[in-house]
């Protein structure tokens, strides 16, 4: 955000269901968010209702790529041409993943992907901003490097360095990034056994759709990186009985985000378009299974105890 160089009261479009950072990154430049409901089938920003929340105060659009499917950036690219409008890729959960056979992270003008002890690749913290348009790759430098010209001095471009912008300083220490790297050495080991595991639970838990439940959906141009296996409960008190129930069994099975349209400070700093119903009803349905690598045999538990707790309280 602050490469799309906002200002107070200038505004960005994203998704309500989105984790806060998303919204956070807009707030803190002084720029309101503009909450736009999702789709029912990837959970995703609904394109369909984004040219509708534009104003001549919207300076970018926010992507978000839940659970690693891609939003349809097709659409929102073409609906930030019209209005000259930056589009940065929300791509936390989405390394690895595809939009059309392109790489989730190549798709926006930015992307930040996270490397968060919870992601597909992890470092315990920080994360990785990818730069595809040109005009903002100097400046990126500039900020990451506490807002000086470091980079320029330490490759012969400059004979020293200062305070030329704004910045923090955004590098990973030494010892994470090795860690870091350690896990990208093995990202193809770590893709492939996370997309065995979520396609077991996919298999095991298939017939859950005669109960009422709702199961994760690709669409067939995208290919998602097996971040999250969720379920969609067939309503609110069921869901949250299930997840009382697995909890007793010691599974966690957590929601996820509460809609940030309906948070204290959502309602006061951002706007909304519409009542989003869709965020609304699936936020308060879903539930996530436990995903991780080597997870191996504790998948056939977790599907056993699910099947039993959904057949009683279908009851």
């Amino acid at each position: 955000m602050l490469l799309a160089d906002l200002s107070p009261g200038d505004e960005v479009i994203l998704p309500s269901f989105t984790f806060v950072s998303t919204a956070n990154a807009v707030v803190l430049r002084g720029a309101v968010p503009v909450f736009v409901d999702i789709r029912p089938d990837t959970l995703n920003l609904d394109e369909t209702n984004v040219e509708a929340a534009t104003s001549d105060r919207t300076r970018a659009i926010i992507a978000v790529h839940y659970a690693g499917v891609p939003a349809e950036m097709d659409a929102l690219n073409a609906i930030a041409d019209r209005h000259r409008l930056v589009v940065v890729e929300d791509a936390a959960q989405a390394i690895g993943s595809r939009y059309r056979g392109r790489l989730a992270g190549s798709l926006g003008a930015m992307a930040a992907f996270s490397f968060h002890e919870t992601k597909n690749v992890v470092s315990g913290e920080g994360g990785a901003l990818v730069v595809n348009d040109r005009r903002f790759s100097e400046r990126a430098e500039i900020i990451r490097e506490k807002g000086t010209n470091r980079r320029q001095f330490l490759n012969g471009f400059a004979d020293k360095y200062t305070w030329v912008d704004v910045g923090s300083s955004y590098l990973p220490s030494e010892l994470v990034a090795a860690y870091l790297f350690g896990q990208l050495e093995q990202f193809a080991t770590i893709q492939q056994d996370r997309m065995t595991s979520w396609n077991v639970y996919a298999k095991g838990l298939s017939g859950l759709t005669e109960l009422g439940f709702g199961l994760p959906q690709c669409p067939a141009h995208c290919e998602h990186n097996g971040h999250i296996f969720y379920l969609i409960a067939p309503d609110a008190e069921t869901r949250d009985a299930l997840i009382v129930r697995m909890k007793a069994d010691g599974i966690d099975t957590p929601f996820h985000y509460i809609p940030l349209h309906d948070a204290p400070l959502g309602r006061k700093v951002g706007r909304s378009i519409g009542d989003l119903p869709i965020t609304t009803d699936l936020s308060a349905r879903l539930l996530r299974l436990p995903l991780y690598y080597g997870i191996g045999d504790e998948l056939d538990r977790v599907i056993e105890r699910v099947w039993h707790h959904a057949r009683e309280l279908k009851g």
